[in-house]
């Protein structure tokens, strides 16, 4: 359950602040769900799936939730949920956000997520690079010229990993 606390707004009057998502609305504070009213990223949108209810934050039961929904099964959502929200939460956490338990992935800060050893489909700057995308095909499709097997998958992750970069395999 979030604690609330009054805080003083401008002009003397009284708003709410919910310590754990930060003003409220009309604070003049920005809000994580901010990122969907503005132009996103290419990264960005591709993690919004994830935020299945668009507040701009993706919890560990969002992540398990997404992935139930493209066919993966519970053992592999929630472990999936887990690793990718502990891996990339803290790296997308707000200077001025606490950091909670909860693993929570800020979609505006997702590029701060990147790490070595991925495949360059996306830039620094989480946009896209289509010619990274277009190579893994050439590279790594060998059944089929427009999807990836399994194998072929794992053959790209192996091929990408960057030595003694071991959160990035």
């Amino acid at each position: 359950m979030a604690s609330y606390k009054p805080a003083e707004a401008a002009g003397g009057g009284v708003i709410v602040v919910d310590d754990n998502r930060g003003a409220g609305a009309g604070a003049g504070e920005p809000s994580p769900a901010d990122v969907y009213s503005s132009e996103m990223t290419p990264l960005q949108k591709h993690v919004a799936f994830f935020d299945r209810n668009k507040d701009g934050i993706i919890y560990p039961s969002e992540t398990y939730e997404g992935f139930r929904a493209i066919g993966a099964g519970v053992a592999l959502s929630a472990a999936s949920a887990l690793f990718i929200n502990g891996g990339l939460g803290p790296k997308t956490m707000p200077e001025n956000a606490k950091a909670r338990f909860k693993l929570p992935i800020y979609v505006s800060n997702i590029h701060n997520g990147k790490h070595g050893s991925d495949s360059g489909v996306y830039d620094e700057s989480g946009r896209f690079v289509p010619e990274k995308f277009e190579q893994i095909f050439k590279k790594h499709a060998h059944t089929r010229p427009d999807a990836l097997t399994g194998k072929e998958l794992k053959e790209l992750l192996q091929a990408n990993r960057e030595a003694k970069d071991f959160k990035g395999w």
